[in-house]
């Protein structure tokens, strides 16, 4: 019998039955070699005994998972165009193999669906899908800077309309079983227990024809105008959205725009022709480097201990500020049930609208139900005092950033909490070390640190410090994972990891205003680089008292490299908080929209003078490179992915460059080193001041990612 090493191939009652997941011990089943030569296999045979089969069934035998793409290790091992174009050609032509049996062929999925796997149901006449929440489909190959090769840009169109296919294929997105079948992605869902039997059905039904409505559509995409403008719009949208520094979107516009017409064939050709040109781009190495990293951070690697690690299931927050608020929404979002905390009655009010926003937005994008929203929104118990913390696992402490007021409130709560309470602080500048002194069990006590805000950035510090335990550390881990957020864990130390990275970048744009470089000149440079916002407009976001404030700090921990610009405390004196304020480098609205530039900021800095834009991105970019070999070397992270990674998702360094020291090692070390010198001759000798660590690795000829 072909096949039941990776895929379990039966033939009963006349009925060719193909199961994924077959010996498969993963969450898991890709499209590894093995299973797409195996399958391969089984296809040739289900096409020899066509004449005498009913139809074939492609299922799943592992619960929850029917086929969750290609592997992407399989992508790496690909080393020039030519090679990755045959892959995907072999690709192409297994499917084809599948979409020319003349017999009934069904999928039949439960959970995700994804990359190749989806590419595989196209090929079928008929898909029914699961109703479960794990179930999803799509082809998020452009986030990987690809796009897909075994024939999605061709048969997506088709089956679905190319508006809604552009969608799907330009965005990466999910799609769930409902909106799956709204599109005719899918034929029918339903309950996983009834798919099989729903199958049989299938194999015994004439394909169905194409209603009156997909037909005025199909009509209005097959004309030669409305194509021209759809794909015009779609060009418009992506250049808009990426700013031309992604590839692969464009692309894929063109291989489905010229193909229009195309025979089979000749389209395929052109799709793996594509394929194979961007699987060998920087861009889309740098975007597998970042899915790997992603991956490995999806599973506590750190210390392990004695005592068991708690599962957290009922949390509480100190403080109902912006930050408060929004910790308070995530936990209800995640089933937690928090208790708010706040000594002010205002201030709880303040932070339940805070919660209530965030919940409106999903309830606006049609992400929660109204039921869903009233049930999320009164789970959260405002509070002023400690009542029902002993019931409490889990809490997160968000109130003022003064050392002195966050050492007395644990002190009280430490009387009010079982001796298994887990307890996080959320500071972004003060020392945790000093916090776990005025607690009398440290060992359960580490830094938690959010991002504003909380329910936009996906990336939260976890901050150890000597007397933490490991299991409290692991918990906090695996909390951060089930809320979906994505941990990064740090030594304690000034600012952490990227407070600690970010100031330099921060502080060197004062420096250059101060030197004559305009505001939008600066902001441009960094946009240009593939930032999302520059850094002056960064500033406003944060808030510069906040900022300066950070800067001090910095200063004082770290000595004169870390010693901002004079302007900077200049705007806090004259109130210019930024977009909190209405007022910083740019003037804002009472929507906290953007109204432009602020005059009397631009008036007050030196006369604008012209410098080259490379020259800018190196001045800001520079110190950020250095400061992240002093870290490597104090261990307060590990490795240079933890670096990148939180960069990445905690102010949005450029994904396609791969993070900040994959980008420095491309850029190779020993001309950043000697860029850094040179600036310490032109510029400053403390602010550039190469770290001994990064001179010791280009003296070892060694890279960020060889360590």
């Amino acid at each position: 019998m072909i096949g039941n090493n990776r895929i379990k191939y039966e033939i009963k009652e006349q009925i060719a039955y193909i199961g994924f997941g077959y010996n498969n011990e993963k969450a898991q089943t890709v499209l590894d070699r093995e299973t797409l030569l195996e399958l391969a296999n089984i296809v040739m045979d289900v096409k020899e005994q066509e004449k005498s089969l009913k139809g074939v069934i492609f299922h799943s035998l592992k619960p929850g998972c029917f086929l969750a793409g290609a592997d992407i290790k399989m992508i790496e091992t690909l080393n020039s165009e030519s090679e990755a174009a045959a892959g995907a050609e072999k690709g192409q032509m297994l499917y084809n193999g599948i979409e020319d049996l003349t017999i009934p062929t069904v999928a039949v999925i439960d959970g995700p669906c994804l990359g190749g796997g989806l590419e595989m149901v196209l090929a079928c006449k008929s898909i029914l899908c699961s109703d479960s929440s794990k179930t999803v489909l799509g082809l998020p190959e452009v986030k990987l800077g690809i796009l897909p090769g075994f024939g999605g840009t061709y048969r997506l169109p088709r089956r679905i309309g190319l508006p809604k296919a552009l969608d799907v294929i330009l965005t990466g997105k999910m799609v769930k079983p409902k909106s799956a079948y709204k599109m005719h992605l899918v034929d029918g869902v339903f309950p996983k227990e009834r798919l099989l039997a729903q199958a049989l059905n299938y194999l015994k039904r004439s394909p169905k024809g194409k209603s009156f409505k997909e037909t005025l559509e199909s009509f209005a995409t097959d004309n030669f105008i409305t194509r021209k403008i759809i794909f015009q719009k779609a060009r418009e949208s992506v250049l808009k959205k990426t700013k031309g520094f992604y590839p692969a979107p464009l692309k894929i516009l063109d291989v489905m725009e010229s193909g229009t017409g195309k025979a089979r064939s000749q389209y395929l050709a052109q799709e793996a022709q594509t394929f194979g040109e961007l699987c060998i781009s920087d861009t889309s190495r740098n975007l597998r480097h970042l899915f790997f990293l992603m991956e490995g951070a999806k599973k506590y690697n750190g210390p392990k201990s004695e005592r068991a690690v708690p599962e957290l299931t009922r949390g509480a927050v100190l403080g109902a500020g912006t930050m408060g608020g929004g910790i308070a929404w995530l936990m209800a979002d995640h089933g937690m049930a928090p208790l708010m905390k706040d000594l002010n009655k205002d201030a709880l009010e303040l932070g339940m609208k805070q919660a209530a926003r965030n919940f409106s937005g999903a309830l606006k994008r049609r992400k929660m139900t109204p039921d869903e929203f009233e049930r999320k929104q009164r789970s959260i118990v405002p509070v002023t005092d400690f009542s029902g913390f002993k019931k409490v696992d889990l809490i997160i402490e968000a109130i003022v950033e003064n050392l002195e007021i966050k050492r007395q409130v644990f002190q009280e709560l430490e009387h009010h909490i079982r001796p298994d309470c887990l307890v996080a602080s959320n500071t972004s500048s003060l020392r945790v070390t000093q916090m776990a002194q005025a607690l009398e069990h440290p060992e359960r006590f580490a830094g938690l640190h959010f991002f504003n805000p909380v329910h936009m950035m996906p990336l939260v510090e976890i901050v150890t410090h000597d007397k933490a335990d490991p299991s409290t550390i692991e918990a906090l881990y695996n909390w951060v994972l089930k809320v979906k957020k994505t941990p990064v864990i740090v030594k304690d130390g000034p600012g952490f990891l990227v407070n600690r990275i970010l100031m330099p970048y921060l502080n060197e744009a004062g420096y250059l205003l101060e030197e004559g470089v305009s505001i939008k000149d600066l902001d441009d440079a960094c946009l240009n680089f593939g930032m999302p916002m520059g850094p002056c407009r960064l500033l406003d976001e944060i808030g510069i008292d906040v900022a300066v404030k950070v800067a001090k700090i910095m200063h004082h921990d770290l000595g004169e490299r870390a010693k901002s610009s004079a302007s900077s405390q200049q705007l806090v004196d004259n109130k210019f908080f930024g977009k909190k304020s209405k007022k910083g480098f740019y003037l804002y609205d009472e929507n906290e929209k953007e109204i432009g530039l602020n005059e009397a900021v631009v008036s007050a800095l030196p006369k604008s003078k012209k410098m080259d834009e490379i020259d800018i991105q190196m001045r800001v970019f520079l110190p950020m490179i250095n400061e992240a070999a002093y870290i490597l070397s104090e261990g307060l992270v590990l490795h240079p992915s933890d670096v990148d990674l939180a960069l990445i998702f905690g102010i949005g360094f450029p994904p396609f460059r791969g993070g900040l020291l994959r980008y420095a090692d491309s850029e190779g070390l020993d001309r950043i080193c000697q860029a850094i010198e040179n600036f310490s001759k032109s510029v400053d000798a403390n602010r550039y001041c190469p770290s001994p660590f990064l001179k010791k690795m280009v003296a070892d000829k060694k890279k960020f990612y060889d360590l």
